[in-house]
């Protein structure tokens, strides 16, 4: 009996470990079945031999064994008694772990540990300060109420110790304390207040952490030490660094007006075009005034920055919330990169970075394009993982990467993981009514699933099919019968309920089939699932009001079974549906209604993402990740209308010099080699020096350079150093000024894309006055050429500043090895469209297709022209615009586009050139050279180069002459997106193969038949699209191929002649939207006469 209490009580650390240890050494047989127990035994009677010895050298041997076994996870706690023994030895080494062990199970043994509290309190006048914070911790964990004025006494104490390790433990002592006895709130926060104020590192961290638990809501706690914090967050330890961020983010919402009006302000500005140029300034001057940011705001953005370097992934994933709920949009790009970078860690870290992100690209998709491939799907990857992922591509899901994604989804449908299949095909479906243009092309994609031999995958494409059908179920009746015939295979519930509701609804488009569909399932009701039964029945009133004659006693006869089935919803559902249909004396007056009650419009629905309503919650929190609200969550408030006074912020000039000054100059005396003040420089909206402590403090000079902040996007002038000479700050403004102006003009001048894109951080102002808010400049805060620029910006802005040391390139922890790609395929001056985007779409050419493809002559170039500028508008300047259908001479991704300006007047017009440039995203333009004057009545034709990106998206920009400006737009037709190419049959058809699913659209054409000779096909096909003839073998196919001119996808037409008069036209590519666009311009050519 003993033996055994003593092995239950070692794994359960009971209270009387040593009585029942010593009983059980008695009666233990060294060679019966307890043997191990035994041994065991034996070894902690060794320890318990060696603690009781006059030698500190075996106590320490020991207490290190000791405290092994508790990193081990063992049960030490029946050692309590002779641990507590050597609490009062003179070894320092020895009276460490006797603390390490004594804060691990002071709570258990209370008792025993309430016998030595008078050495714990000698212990905190010790002379050794890890003495002090170890008796400190060990009094907090005795967690008995009777020692709760002791403890208040002893963190009262601590709280004013010469050591900022002992204050440390002071702080987390209070949160004990708070837990233990709540009614001591108000002495704990006058701690708090007090340790607030301290200026070590050390504390900051464990201070806010007690000032969370304990009184989140004193937020006039931290108005005096708000900017302290601010600038000691760079130094504080990393799970310091968090806390103090999150309550930062608190504090911002509650004291600072939103600056997310300044980007609407931007956009409402950039609408108003044809405004003069005075109302304009008056308008610009009123949004001025109506936002600027405050400084300390800033200041809080700008020392959070450096931390998306840390290599603590919860320091990241909290600037990054800090930065999504307080920053303007148009600094918000900058988290994307190193949330990324995140998902290199391990997966349980990834679970919740996807999460953020997923939430984060409904909201803003251009944030996190750039990295699409960063979330394809890998086959290591958990499942949890891949459907995040799905979620996350299907945000980001457009009309220019759609095809690269269908083709990506192609492969994931055919994965092992059969839940990963069907959340693929719940993709496909959302993808298909999110972006109209691939809704036929995923219909058919998911028609060719129902032939799949796996159950899982062919049930969720029928329930896709049927939400994709619901929306446009007229022309789908084909697809409505296949799927009848599959109710004899199909055995999953929520499937066959799916067909037979969409039969139901269809009824009167498949009368032949719907009796029978209904005669089959009378026959199997008994066996069906519920769900099934209940859409049986629903089919069967449906049948009953629209084809009485042959459905009426099979569908009494499903009432009669649904009457005396075993579920109470199928009865109430019968007895529901008798009284509806079949008439009687005792039907209401619904019963003539029945037929609209039951055969009614039914809306579509709506497929979104389920990170939708989870944008309430603050990102980063377990309330996001669980999506509710956890015990302890903070809610974010709303912005203020109005702004708190800021002056409560302001410290007193006594207090400041004392604190403030000794730092600022420690930071001036050192080169600028610091990690966290060579990562300001890289931040171009900002551009801050690396004495941002002193100007965060300083508010006089923070207010005066914050006014104008606006006006030059935060310029570094705004973050000067006070302490620097005014000289020095005038040649550094200078500097920056003419790089920046500098930059202006490369971006005006695509012939000096490479120089721009060096100097992009310095032009950075430009681009975020003209962009605004728009996703292409938030995408791109982050530079690609990070290092480069920061070299070029240190040398051309701040030479002035430079000291004796040469420049050292920065090694950035963000600059890794896997985004290169990100950064090389294109070196244009703004890339709207994500590099890694363009790289990806570069990709898609066929492996094949330099060997056997070459672009070849256009067989007809068009007459037609495009009306530019109308004479009217352009006050005399007239401009028109064609497409020679040539290679373009400025850049292969180009599409060529002549101008013929005309001079209506009888003035010469002078300096007509090409003004602001209003591009999608992603869009390229190689402007004309600027033309000095244009004689009256005299007219001259000027090339441009376009890169579409493989869209009709429309090119807005300026032409301006020497007094005006006039908006115009030029839109390119599907057709002129392409080049033509040679290739033989044999070629043709071997890419076709490659190119089947849902890389093809195909169509049915009626037309006579002195339609379909070949000289007119011929004819029809290439005044549509720049297309090249493919020789045939066959006189009744006519093939024509081209590839698209930005990414070099093939485009194959064949245009198949049938018996009578019709004929079926066929484009195989990878670019579906562009394939389905052209078949629908080709249709009504190739139909009419």
């Amino acid at each position: 009996m003993s033996s055994n209490s003593f092995a239950y009580n070692e794994q359960s650390g009971g209270g009387e470990a040593t009585e029942l240890g010593q009983e059980a050494t008695a009666t233990i047989s060294p060679s019966g079945a307890f043997g191990l127990f035994s041994s065991d035994m034996k070894k902690n009677e060794d320890l318990k031999q060696m603690l009781e010895s006059n030698k500190d050298s075996a106590k320490l041997d020991a207490m290190k064994r000791i405290v092994g076994m508790i990193a081990k996870g063992k049960n030490a706690s029946e050692l309590f008694p002779a641990v507590v023994k050597n609490v009062a030895s003179k070894n320092i080494e020895i009276k460490k772990l006797v603390y390490v062990y004594l804060v691990r199970y002071a709570e258990e043994q209370q008792d025993l540990a309430l016998l030595s509290i008078s050495t714990f309190q000698r212990a905190l006048k010790d002379p050794n300060q890890l003495i002090r914070a170890s008796a400190l911790r060990v009094l907090s964990s005795i967690r008995v109420p009777i020692i709760v004025p002791i403890m208040m006494l002893a963190i009262k104490e601590a709280s004013a110790d010469l050591s900022p390790y002992v204050r440390k433990n002071a702080a987390h002592a209070i949160q004990k304390l708070y837990s233990l006895d709540p009614e001591q709130k108000e002495m704990l926060i006058e701690i708090i207040e007090k340790l607030l104020k301290d200026k070590s590192t050390l504390v900051a961290g464990s201070v806010v952490m007690a000032f969370e638990e304990v009184c989140p809501d004193r937020i006039d706690l931290i108005h005096k030490n708000y900017r302290k914090l601010c600038n000691l967050l760079v130094d504080v330890e990393e799970w310091g660094q968090v806390v103090i961020i999150h309550m930062l983010t608190r504090y911002a919402r509650t004291q600072f007006v939103s600056p997310w009006k300044e980007d609407d302000g931007l956009e409402d500005n950039e609408k108003d075009f044809y405004d003069s140029d005075e109302e304009q300034k008056e308008k610009s001057d009123k949004k001025k005034k109506a936002y600027t940011m405050d400084p300390d705001h800033r200041l809080l953005i700008r020392n959070t920055k450096p931390l998306l370097q840390s290599r603590n992934a919860a320091v990241v994933m909290a600037v990054a919330q800090l930065y999504w709920h307080i920053a303007p949009k148009s600094e918000v790009g900058i988290i994307s990169k190193p949330l990324v970078r995140l998902l290199r860690s391990n997966r349980e870290v990834q679970y919740i970075v996807l999460q953020n992100i997923a939430t984060m690209s409904i909201q803003r998709k251009g944030m996190f394009e750039p990295y699409l491939k960063s979330f394809y799907v890998r086959s290591t990857d958990p499942t949890m993982i891949k459907i995040l992922k799905l979620e996350i591509l299907t945000n980001l899901a457009n009309e220019a990467n759609i095809s690269t994604l269908l083709r990506e989804f192609q492969t994931y449908v055919k994965s092992q993981d059969k839940q990963f299949a069907a959340a693929t095909i719940q993709t496909i479906g959302r993808c298909a009514t999110n972006i109209s243009e691939v809704t036929d092309t995923c219909l058919n994609g998911l028609v060719c699933l129902l032939s799949n031999r796996d159950e899982i995958v062919v049930a969720e494409s029928v329930v896709v099919i049927k939400k994709l059908l619901q929306m446009q179920p007229i022309q789908h009746g084909e697809i409505i019968k296949h799927m009848a015939k599959l109710l004899d295979s199909i055995t999953v519930p929520v499937a066959r309920a799916s067909i037979l509701w969409l039969i139901g609804e269809n009824c009167e488009r498949v009368p032949i089939i719907a009796p029978d569909v209904l005669r089959k399932m009378a026959k199997s009701f008994t066996s069906e699932d519920d769900l099934v039964k209940l859409q049986i029945l629903n089919l069967g009133a449906k049948l009953y009001l629209t084809n009485s004659r042959q459905t009426k006693l099979l569908t009494q006869y499903i009432l009669n079974l649904g009457k005396y089935d075993q579920n109470y919803d199928i009865r109430d559902r019968t007895r529901f549906i008798r009284q509806l249909i079949v008439p009687n004396e005792k039907s209401g007056a619904l019963s003539k209604y029945a037929k609209k009650i039951f055969l009614a419009q039914k809306p579509a629905p709506l497929l979104e993402s389920p990170f939708k309503d989870r944008d309430h919650f603050q990102l980063g929190t377990l309330s996001h990740t669980l999506n509710t609200k956890a015990t302890g969550y903070l809610e974010l408030s709303n912005w203020p209308e109005v702004a708190p006074d800021p002056s409560v912020r302001n410290v007193e000039v006594i207090e400041l010099a004392k604190e403030w000054t000794p730092a600022g100059k420690a930071k001036k005396e050192k080169p600028d080699k610091k990690f966290y003040s060579e990562s300001e420089e890289e931040d171009s909206s900002e551009s801050s020096s690396d004495s941002e402590s002193e100007s965060g403090s300083e508010s006089g000079e923070q207010d005066e350079e914050g006014d104008s902040s606006e006006d030059s996007s935060e310029d570094s002038s705004e973050h000067q150093s006070e302490s620097g000479s005014e000289s020095e700050a005038e040649n550094k403004r200078a500097g920056q000024k003419s790089s920046r102006t500098k930059g202006k003009r490369d971006s005006e001048d695509v012939d000096k894309e490479n120089e721009n894109s060096k100097t992009s951080d310095s032009s950075d102002a430009e681009s975020s006055s003209i962009e605004g808010s728009s996703s292409g400049s938030e995408s791109e805060s982050v530079s690609e050429s990070e290092s480069e620029s920061r070299k070029v910006t240190k040398e051309k802005g701040k030479k002035p500043k430079q000291d004796g040391n040469p420049l050292t390139k920065d090694v950035s922890l963000l600059d890794l090895d896997d985004f290169n790609p990100v950064s090389t395929p294109v070196a244009l001056p703004v890339p709207a469209l994500s590099p890694s985007l363009i790289a990806d779409l570069e990709g898609l050419n066929l492996s094949a297709s330099s060997s056997v493809i070459s672009v070849s002559t256009p067989v007809f170039v068009p007459m037609t022209t495009h009306v530019l500028l109308h004479r009217m508008s352009g006050k005399g300047l007239a401009a028109h615009y064609s497409f020679p259908r040539q290679p373009c001479i400025f850049g292969d991704k180009m599409v060529s586009v002549q101008i013929t300006l005309n001079n209506t007047t009888d003035r010469k017009i002078e300096n007509i050139h090409i003004g602001e440039k209003k591009l999608p995203m992603g869009m390229q333009m190689h402007v004309f050279n600027p033309i000095g004057s244009l004689e009256p009545g005299g007219s001259i034709t000027v090339s441009m180069g376009i890169d579409f990106c493989d869209s009709t998206q429309t090119a807005s920009f300026q032409l301006c002459t020497k007094d005006d400006c006039f908006g115009v737009n030029i839109q390119p037709p599907i057709g002129e997106l392409l080049l033509p190419v040679a290739m033989s049959e044999k070629d043709f058809k071997k890419e076709q193969g490659r190119l089947t699913g849902m890389n093809e659209t195909s169509t049915l054409i009626i037309a006579a038949p002195q339609n379909f000779t070949s000289s007119v096909i011929l004819q029809k096909v290439v005044n549509v699209a720049n297309l090249g003839v493919v020789p045939s073998g066959q006189d009744n196919v006519h093939r024509f191929a081209a590839k698209t001119v930005h990414s070099g996808s093939l485009m194959l037409v064949t245009v198949e002649l049938k018996e009578g008069s019709t004929a079926q036209l066929i484009i195989n590519t990878e670019k579906t939207v562009i394939g389905s666009v052209l078949l629908r311009e080709l249709k009504p050519v190739l139909s009419q006469g």
